[in-house]
């Protein structure tokens, strides 16, 4: 690349030298060619001088900036093939890592793949007779609890004092005894209240009787 942008700036500076000679034999013609005996003034020479000097200059200008522009393109075809080729390594490098992913990675997916549908398998098939043996031990756990509350609670009542379970019994729906049981001593205590009234009533009324016949005797011995 910089031997060929050195042929170019040549080049360049060949033809901006041909171009210059051609003007100034234009120039020397045009002053000097037909009529020998004009002479050229003094002004009109510095003012083609001073012409072709800003011409020189502007090629040289020129020049600069094509050479700095084949240098600024010249860096960036550079950078370009830089990255070109890191890209081409990374594609390679990522190419290799697959290939060697599918030669070793997915046989063994496959194959755990395999591994995990034949354990499905045989769990679909358990899985009944587990449900079944979870259903018969909570039913015997259910019934166990039962019992136990049962025992508890027989256990407690029979710890209570007999007037607590005469009183629950007759008075209250949560003694834990039968129904017949809890009618027959309501049926009882209902018995022995009326007795009970009757017997008061009678017992008032002779006291009552006992103080009016008391009373009326004392007033016939006053009398």
């Amino acid at each position: 690349m910089s031997t060929s942008n050195k042929r170019q700036s040549h080049l360049l500076d060949k033809s901006a030298q041909e171009h210059d000679n051609t003007k100034m034999d234009l120039w020397y013609e045009n002053f000097t060619g037909g009529n020998a005996e004009e002479s050229v003034s003094t002004s009109k020479l510095e003012e083609a001088l001073k012409k072709m000097s800003k011409q020189a200059a502007q090629y040289e200008f020129q020049m600069k900036e094509l050479e700095s522009q084949l240098s600024q393109s010249l860096s960036n075809f550079r950078a370009i093939d830089s990255l070109f080729k890191e890209v081409s390594t990374g594609i390679k490098r990522n190419s290799k890592r697959a290939e060697l992913a599918l030669v070793s990675q997915i046989p063994a997916i496959e194959t755990s793949l395999e591994e995990s549908v034949d354990t499905l398998s045989d769990l679909a098939q358990t899985l009944p007779q587990i449900q079944t043996q979870v259903k018969d031990i909570r039913a015997v756990y259910d019934s166990g609890r039962e019992k136990a509350q049962s025992l508890v609670t027989d256990l407690t009542w029979l710890n209570t004092s007999f007037h607590e379970r005469w009183r629950r019994t007759i008075f209250t729906p949560t003694a834990p005894v039968s129904g017949r049981w809890k009618a027959f001593m309501r049926f009882l205590f209902a018995i022995s209240f009326f007795l009970c009234c009757m017997v008061v009533w009678v017992g008032i009324g002779g006291v009552y009787r006992a103080y009016r016949h008391k009373l009326v005797w004392g007033e016939r011995l006053m009398s």
